[in-house]
């Protein structure tokens, strides 16, 4: 954009878990053969993402909305499959900066009623195991709203930034500033306000929301963060 300095930016990948699920196993002699080999893989393209000077963001939707994909795991055999591709998506980013890489977590894109999507408390020791800085997760979506409650008893590791979502992609509707300022200000009230990064749900593609709303969605989260930042600094 004309007139506009950009300080930093990411460049999403799809992380390893998420890649499992439109490529079928038809050669490896296990998963976890299956998911180390996509982590060398992946690697590769990870890495050139770092050296070229782009935050890597891992885009992986996998951890929460697979719940609703393997139906016939409970919540303590979902955590078990689950450890296997956090151990592969470790991998992936072995020898890379952990300052450099952020990681996307959400309940899927789809439009539909969520009221079956695992809660982020039954998930969120396995999210942050991922060896990275900054930790992106929903917190717009009308089914997670209220789980910025849920810092208040878990504690975000030293030196971790969480990126809650404070806009929405399944909804027309634009966000008040206000609104996107008292979400801000409420994770900020439980991880610190220098720990938190305003951020979207999910990506605002094209099939999704018309290219004006997303431009309105993207204008309201940085009216909110102004506000959330004039309330958490000069007051």
């Amino acid at each position: 954009m004309v007139g506009v300095q950009a300080a930093e930016a990411f460049l999403p990948a799809v992380a390893v878990g998420t890649v499992e699920h439109w490529i079928a196993n038809e050669y490896y002699p296990s998963d976890e053969a299956f998911l180390f080999a996509l982590a060398d893989a992946l690697h590769e393209e990870y890495r050139a993402i770092v050296e070229a000077g782009f935050l890597l963001q891992l885009d992986n939707p996998n951890l929460p909305d697979g719940f609703g994909l393997y139906t016939h795991l409970d919540v303590p055999a979902y955590r078990q499959f689950q450890e296997l591709r956090i151990a592969a998506l470790n991998r992936s980013i072995a020898g890379l900066p952990a300052s450099r890489i952020r990681r996307h977590v959400c309940w899927g894109a789809h439009k539909s009623p969520h009221h079956t999507d695992i809660p982020l408390k039954d998930i969120v020791d396995l999210m942050l195991d991922v060896k990275v800085e900054a930790y992106s997760v929903e917190a717009a979506n009308p089914r997670h709203a209220h789980e910025w409650h849920l810092w208040e008893h878990v504690k975000l590791p030293a030196g971790k930034i969480l990126i809650p979502g404070v806009v929405g992609h399944d909804s027309d509707t634009i966000e008040h500033p206000e609104l996107v300022a008292e979400r801000l200000c409420n994770y900020a009230s439980v991880v610190g306000r220098d720990n938190i990064i305003a951020g979207t749900d999910c990506g605002f593609g094209t099939s999704r929301l018309h290219p004006t709303i997303a431009y309105l969605k993207l204008q309201t989260l940085v009216e909110g963060a102004r506000l959330a930042s004039q309330k958490l600094w000069d007051h």
